[in-house]
Order: C-alpha cells, then sequence, then structure tokens
C-alpha cells in the first residue's frame, strides 16, 4: 500500500517510518477472519484493514476527526492479525504511532484526557494503586456480588526463599501484579528455588511502560523502560542470567526495549541487551528439570488461557500448553484460542461494552468442556476472567507451586478474584 505523505509528516520519522509499515499491507483481508472488534461489528473500520486506511488518510491529508479516534480505540492491540498476516506486517507498531499522531492532530474532551491520565498515573504507581485496591478489599464484603467480583480478594503468598543459589536472575515485579496478585511472584520464586534459581528484584524497578506507552504518552513509557534498566543494571553487571516476567503483557514489552530505544545513543545498547535477556518465567522452566518439583495433579483437569501477548506478540502460542502437558496435568479443550479475552491492559476500563462482550465469548469457550480451573499467564487476563468465570482462574506458576510436593501456598483453587 503506498502513501504520499502530507507535508506536516514529510520530514517527520514517525510518518516515514507509518509509511514504511503501511507499504507491507497488501489488501488482502486475511486479518479480519482472526479481528476480535470486526467479528463484533462487521464495520471494516474496527479491522485492522479498515484501522490502516484511517491512518494513512491522516498521513496523506494531515486531517482526521473522532471517529478515527473511536474506531483506534477499539483496537485491543491483541496482534492477532499479525500471526494471520501473509506479508508479516508489522501492525502493532503502526498502532502505536497512529494513536500519538492522533493524540496530537485531535484533542480529545476534557473528561476522556482526565481519565486517561488518571489510568497513567495510578496504574503504574504500585503505592497509590494499593492504597486504592486495599480500601476496595476492605469495603468487598459490603458490595453487592456484580461489584464484588470486579475486586480481587487479598491473597496470601506464603513463604519466600531464603535459600542462595548461584544461579541467579531478574524478576520484574511489575505494578498492577504487585499489589492484586502477590501471590504470583511469590509462587515464582519458589518454583524457581527448587530448581536451584534464586530471583532477585531491584527496588528501583517499576512498570515496564506498557501502560503509558500504550495509551499513546510514548516519552514517559520511554522514561519508565529507561528507569527499569537504570535500576537493572548493575545486577546485570553482576551476572544474572536473564530478566524474567512472570505477566506476558509486560514481558512483550521488554523484548521490545531495544526497537523502542534504539534512538536513544545513551540507552540504546544496553536496551539492545535488556531485550535479549528479557524471557517469560516459562520459557526458563522450558529448559529445567521438572521432574524436580515433585508434582501432584489432584486440582483435575486444567483449561489454559494463551493471553494474546504471549501468542501473537511473542510468538509463543504453545507455551503454557506444553509445560503443563510435560508436568502431567490433564488438560480440558478450548476453542477459540486466538481470540482475545477482551483485558487488554486498560481497555477493559476504557472500552467496557466491547470487552465485556469479548469476555463472555472467552469464558465460554474456556469452560465448554467443564474445566476444575482456568489458567492464564497475564494478570489483566487473570483478573478480567476471574470476575466472570464460575471456576477459579489463576496463574499458571501458582498451579505448579501449589502442586509441587512441598508448596506452601494458600489453599489451592483459591482464586484471584
Amino acid at each position: 500500500m503506498h502513501v504520499e505523505l502530507h507535508p506536516n509528516y514529510a520530514d517527520s520519522a514517525q510518518g516515514q517510518q507509518a509509511r514504511e509499515l503501511i507499504s507491507a499491507c497488501v489488501h488482502c483481508g486475511f486479518c479480519l477472519a482472526t479481528c476480535p472488534t470486526y467479528l463484533a461489528t462487521r464495520d471494516e473500520r474496527d479491522s485492522p484493514r479498515g484501522r490502516i486506511y484511517l491512518i494513512k488518510q491522516l498521513l496523506e491529508s494531515g486531517e482526521a476527526s473522532n471517529r478515527t479516534h473511536t474506531h483506534l480505540d477499539r483496537c485491543l492491540t491483541c496482534r492477532s492479525c499479525e500471526t494471520t498476516c501473509p506479508s508479516a506486517m508489522q501492525y502493532g507498531q503502526l498502532i502505536d504511532i497512529g494513536r500519538e499522531l492522533m493524540e496530537q492532530r485531535v484533542p480529545r474532551p476534557l473528561h476522556q484526557r482526565g481519565l486517561r491520565w488518571l489510568l497513567r498515573r495510578s496504574l503504574t504507581n504500585t503505592r497509590l494503586f494499593s492504597a486504592a485496591l486495599r480500601l476496595g478489599q476492605w469495603v468487598r464484603p459490603l458490595l453487592p456480588p456484580s461489584l464484588r467480583r470486579q475486586v480481587p480478594a487479598r491473597q496470601a503468598i506464603g513463604a519466600v526463599p531464603a535459600r542462595k543459589h548461584k544461579r541467579n536472575m531478574l524478576l520484574l515485579e511489575g505494578c498492577v501484579q504487585r499489589a492484586a496478585s502477590p501471590a504470583t511472584n511469590a509462587a515464582a520464586r519458589r518454583v524457581f528455588d527448587r530448581l536451584g534459581i534464586s530471583l532477585h528484584s531491584a527496588p528501583r524497578a517499576g512498570c515496564c511502560g506498557a501502560v503509558n506507552y500504550h495509551l499513546a504518552a510514548h516519552d514517559d513509557g520511554l522514561d519508565d523502560m529507561r528507569r527499569n534498566i537504570d535500576a537493572w543494571w548493575p545486577l546485570l553487571d553482576a551476572g544474572a542470567e536473564a530478566i524474567v516476567s512472570s505477566a506476558t503483557g509486560c514481558g512483550s514489552l521488554l523484548t521490545d526495549y531495544g526497537r523502542l530505544l534504539a534512538h536513544d545513543s545513551a540507552y540504546a545498547d544496553k536496551a539492545a541487551r535488556v531485550s535479549t535477556l528479557a524471557r517469560d518465567v516459562g520459557e526458563i522452566l522450558l529448559n529445567e528439570d521438572l521432574g524436580l518439583l515433585g508434582i501432584n495433579h489432584r486440582v483435575g483437569r486444567v483449561a489454559v488461557q494463551t493471553p494474546c501477548s504471549l501468542q501473537h506478540a511473542m510468538k509463543m502460542p504453545n507455551l503454557i500448553t506444553d509445560l503443563l502437558t510435560r508436568a502431567g496435568f490433564a488438560l480440558a479443550t478450548t476453542i477459540d484460542n486466538h481470540l482475545c479475552c477482551g483485558s487488554a491492559g486498560t481497555y477493559s476500563i476504557l472500552q467496557p461494552a466491547m470487552s465485556l462482550r469479548l469476555r463472555a465469548d472467552k469464558v465460554a469457550a474456556l469452560t465448554a468442556d467443564n474445566p476444575d480451573l482456568i489458567v492464564t499467564a497475564n494478570i489483566g487476563c487473570q483478573l478480567h476472567l476471574a470476575a466472570a468465570a464460575t471456576v477459579p482462574v489463576k496463574h499458571w506458576i501458582q498451579l505448579l507451586d501449589e502442586a509441587s510436593s512441598d508448596g506452601v501456598t494458600a489453599a489451592p483453587g483459591a482464586a484471584a478474584g
């Protein structure tokens, strides 16, 4: 697809990059069949191809309207279209550019800007988010059932390993997960400890940058990345083998640090190294002896929800199922595994109607075979699904921890929500 850049964008690095990305699109329409929002609305402006045309129109005319905001906002950035695209178009990169250009060209109404600012400030500040969550958990018993399910119950994290091993890795604590599901990383520490690996956190590290970056606050997102690199660098120099994440939404962005900071001479090389060392917890376990965990399988049948960030961004659609199968768990049959659950970071807050519709479809797809438990690999998906599912929902690393012979966690089956 050819783009004639408007003078506003002719000398812009963003405009030139967007033009190059759009050139890969061959109009084939294969993406329509795997786009959750197009399948829901049947409006091509809510498809990847339609959104590409909207961004192309902005780049060529220099003009756009709030309708363009509407259709770009409805994109989940699930990147299922990238998995389907025969010409390997990098749609995720294009939608990020298009959204930032739209923020500059068509300012949002004050109430929308205020909500987005509040989300960026509250979700990325662990102390602030934790305080708000604790308040919600305190009044949770008083809430009507529909609201109560939206507030995750407080979790017991169990014992933290005290042993020090020769093998060391960095663990990204994250922001929302650290407050809403602290049991996840506690479980990861115990599982890795049983395998002879110590997980360490860098106190000054924080949000990976995804919340800011995907809400078109690119400068703030890049600052989040630089802060993390500075926090991790001494530990990497001291010999940490990898930077691991138990939230695939964060992990997928870590693998992109090198590209996103390639223009920054002070951080380009460091960011590239971070991306090279970034691993999902499951990637590490694939190469370890799971027999050391002494797993029992009394949990019953497990339905696996593979987050979009894992299967489409990180290109590992079978990671969780392969691990759990190798560990001996019985997996329930699921359908439409490529489709998004509707969480998608802040999407469930900013696009509630579409998010709830997609969640209902996903819960039905996960529970059609009557599983005893649903597991996932991303905190957003976990909280979103737990608020609607009739069976417990948790991170798969918690399942592995609880099923180990010396597991020391909260009662198995306790849902995060």
